[in-house]
């Protein structure tokens, strides 16, 4: 909901907690929801829409600065949205890209992203083969805004997916990796360690130096998701854990699947310079985003499977299988290296604003 007192957007509402997912439902679905035509509407609050066999994803870019460790907007804007698509097990195959630029933006920054949305395109297999462009008076967006669309397909590695789910949960009715598919026993792996992105962009916002290398994790993923889905399959949600972070996704999973979610700290991955750095902020590192790891759930036969594959990977070498599914209590829990367990709330919003 908005603001009580001044009935006004915040920076919360951009924020991926609690207060976006009201703003989304109570006003954008309230106004918009309800299409006939959509097999995952815009009330399931996916990753992305499916109407008829097409996957539908738009997603809009504002970070700040524009150019940060390990990225900057161009190739996060089609990072972004490649995963969007990719969450639900759909190929991504054609964008279109809307570029809003400020005044006195430099030519050789507004080449420079575009050069490197060209390299990611290329890394994800995908062409940006429509948009548009807009310039606004200087001083209004910190540099340019991209907003980026695509459209995505079914492949038989998700046909194949979803046949080896089908072998070990007979009932198991939907056609696509959806966050309401979790069961009880489902395990949940997470590809890589979380919050880099995040505090790559916090440092570039405040000038930051943590003594090391941290850098934004911005990467497509498709690929490396139809080779989970073709080679081993058994997956029956996906989630990137982007705004929010982990916290916000695992809730997402929990409420929208009416399972509880058992997690155990000593198998989250972590790096340990981002650890002392959001010990040194006062910030949790489960809350801060990521754009380039995925949360996968899995049936429980087939985990070690999709565990040993990602980290044959690049980008999964360091995954970890970091919880389960349980009918045993509502909500996030998770147990601590120090004994006992701690709940994991959905958090209000990111605590760095302006990550993606």
């Amino acid at each position: 909901m908005t603001d009580e007192k001044s009935g006004r957007i915040t920076m919360l509402h951009g924020a991926g907690g609690t207060v976006m997912h009201d703003l989304v439902r109570n006003y954008v679905v309230r106004y918009f929801g309800g299409a006939s035509n959509a097999e995952v509407p815009l009330e399931a609050m996916d990753d992305a829409a499916v109407v008829g066999d097409v996957v539908f994803k738009s997603d809009s870019h504002a970070v700040k600065p524009i150019f940060f460790p390990g990225g900057d907007i161009g190739c996060l804007s089609v990072s972004g949205t490649v995963n969007d698509i990719s969450m639900l097990g759909a190929e991504p195959y054609a964008l279109a890209c809307g570029f809003v630029l400020e005044e006195g933006l430099a030519l050789a920054d507004f080449e420079r992203i575009l050069v490197s949305m060209r390299q990611t395109c290329a890394e994800a297999g995908v062409s940006i083969v429509t948009g548009d462009t807009k310039v606004v008076e200087k001083g209004s967006l910190g540099g340019c805004v991209i907003n980026t669309s695509g459209i995505g397909r079914r492949t038989p590695a998700l046909d194949r997916n979803l046949k080896v789910v089908k072998s070990f949960r007979k009932s198991f009715k939907p056609r696509w990796a959806l966050d309401s598919n979790l069961a009880r026993g489902d395990k949940i792996i997470l590809s890589g360690t979380i919050g880099d992105h995040g505090l790559a962009v916090l440092s570039a916002q405040e000038g930051l130096s943590f003594g090391s290398g941290i850098k934004s994790d911005v990467k497509p993923l498709n690929r490396l998701i139809q080779r989970l889905l073709g080679e081993v399959g058994g997956i029956v949600a996906m989630k990137d854990p982007t705004r929010g972070g982990l916290a916000d996704a695992i809730n997402e999973f929990s409420e929208k699947s009416n399972v509880g979610m058992l997690l155990h700290e000593d198998k989250i991955p972590i790096r340990g310079d981002v650890r002392a750095a959001c010990e040194m902020l006062g910030l949790d590192p489960f809350e801060v985003g990521n754009e380039g790891k995925v949360i996968i759930g899995v049936v429980k036969e087939k985990a070690d499977e999709i565990l040993k594959l990602l980290r044959k990977t690049e980008e999964g070498k360091e995954a970890e299988i970091i919880g389960e599914a349980t009918a045993d209590f509502a909500g996030v829990a998770m147990q601590t290296v120090v004994g006992g367990k701690r709940i994991i709330a959905r958090p209000v919003g990111d605590p760095v604003p302006r990550i993606c």
